[in-house]
């Protein structure tokens, strides 16, 4: 349900609340259309990760359609809460008129996330609390082809516990930042929980000011591109490709990463991060009944100052396998939980709804 706070902590906690606000959207659909013949649906998942832990999240929403052919519109209400005292709500209103010809999104949300931040003087645990207040216009130009505007507003501040942040990261403690980004989405896939045939083509690019005290200016652009296709009667193939630029100035939970970024599994958020990152991703899905199905997948991902720079850092690769269990007899919503092993001989557990991309 958050997705859009990852950028406060790169927390997976917030991540996973917008996460679990969008999927209450195809949970219930409606088949009449307008405001008042709409649905509440209250959705609660577990969820686990290596960033902030285990712990469990809400989403409840109302649900209605503009029309036949124009998507889920809803009103939600979302939050969370881990095992290592990370948590997150937001609020969130997503708007599709008729024919999706135009759709708004707007959250606001809040974060407290518990987590380890990776440094050049080695772990260091933080505390980083964050407000977002966001809002996205997008036009379609097709049915596939959309094109939007976004505004956000992020505040966070970072403590330590007594510890000191080095020197390079002390800019970033504390932050009030303005941002504007344009978006192009061309999704071809024939659906959008569980896709078994097409592509799809993101980009997003935006320049952010910090706004009092010194001020300062990033830029920040990233594409990933999906695809799809069955094998046999049963399988999936799918995979993804991730490119990301950012200024050199950009704080550090603002940064290309392989695991926020790109959503690549077997490393935290902050381990691995930087002007440039890139990583590529597959996964085979195969269903082996109507409610249960299983994965296996591979990624692997560099980060560097420069993009001719990437493979010095090494490459950064993980690979593993995860079970599905259809929670809906009447859309391909899954319950999905994978564990990943890094080329680090490091072991990563996933608990989530959907699928990872």
């Amino acid at each position: 349900m958050l997705a859009s706070l990852a950028t406060v902590g790169k927390t997976a906690g917030p991540e996973q609340t917008e996460r679990h606000l969008g999927h209450i959207e195809t949970v219930q659909k409606t088949e009449s259309y307008g405001f008042r013949n709409g649905s509440v649906v209250v959705a609660p998942v577990p969820f686990s990760s290596p960033m902030i832990g285990s712990g469990l999240g809400l989403g409840a929403g109302y649900l209605f359609k503009t029309g036949p052919d124009a998507n889920t519109s809803v009103i939600g209400l979302g939050g969370l809460r881990s095992d290592n005292g990370s948590q997150a709500a937001a609020v969130m209103v997503n708007f599709a008129l008729p024919g999706n010809r135009w759709q708004v999104k707007a959250l606001a949300a809040r974060a407290d996330a518990v987590y380890d931040l990776y440094t050049g003087a080695g772990i260091l645990p933080v505390s980083q609390v964050g407000a977002l207040a966001r809002i996205n216009v997008a036009y379609g130009v097709t049915p596939d082809l959309s094109a939007g505007v976004a505004l956000r507003y992020l505040e966070t501040d970072i403590s330590t516990n007594g510890a000191v942040l080095p020197p390079s990261l002390q800019p970033d403690a504390d932050l009030a930042i303005g941002s504007f980004g344009v978006s192009l989405d061309w999704d071809r896939r024939d659906n959008s929980d569980y896709p078994t045939i097409g592509t799809r083509f993101t980009a997003y690019a935006t320049r952010s000011h910090t706004l009092g005290g010194i001020s300062r200016r990033y830029d920040k652009t990233y594409t990933i591109l999906d695809g799809y296709r069955p094998i046999g009667r049963q399988g999936v193939l799918a995979l993804r490709g991730t490119l990301c630029a950012a200024s050199g100035n950009t704080p550090f939970f603002d940064q290309c990463s392989i695991g926020a970024t790109d959503n690549m599994r077997g490393f935290n958020s902050t381990q691995y991060t930087g002007p440039r990152s890139a990583s590529i991703q597959a996964e085979y899905r195969r269903r082996f009944s109507k409610r249960w199905g299983g994965v296996v997948f591979a990624g692997s991902g560099w980060t560097g100052p420069e993009f001719g720079d990437l493979t010095q850092g090494g490459r950064h690769s993980a690979a593993g396998a995860g079970v599905r269990y259809r929670v809906s007899r009447k859309f391909p919503l899954d319950f999905s939980i994978d564990i990943s092993r890094n080329n680090e001989q490091k072991t990563q557990l996933y608990v989530y709804v959907g699928q990872r991309f």
